[in-house]
């Protein structure tokens, strides 16, 4: 009897994160919290929907390459929700954004 290998498996869809939840989520933060700049998350979003289909295909090293450009893009719109958190307080505390808050919000009251 000669020994036969068993037939090679694609990988389970989940043996390489997606980040997926991450993309979404700091992009829709980056977005609303810091500037147009944090659209820059669709393109964390975009690889991080190839990873598991590249999976499906048996292409784990794909699947690998695309988690791992995700997860870069992923930390950039982090960085850019970060820092529009920063840029946001400050301006309420420091930069008399409250003030002006303030004053906008009598404004849009008056004009009801």
């Amino acid at each position: 009897m000669s020994y036969v290998p068993p037939p090679a498996s694609a990988a389970a869809p989940g043996s390489v994160p997606n980040h997926l939840a991450w993309a979404i989520i700091s992009t829709v933060l980056a977005t609303c919290l810091c500037c147009p700049l944090g659209l820059v998350g669709i393109v964390a979003i975009v690889f991080s929907s190839k990873v598991n289909k590249l999976l499906a295909q048996g292409d784990i090293a794909g699947a690998q390459r695309a988690s791992a450009t995700a997860k870069t893009w992923c930390w950039v719109a982090t960085a850019l929700a970060i820092i529009g958190v920063a840029w946001t307080t400050y301006s309420l505390t420091m930069g008399d954004g409250f003030a002006q808050y303030q004053q906008i919000m009598e404004q849009v009251q008056s004009a009801q």
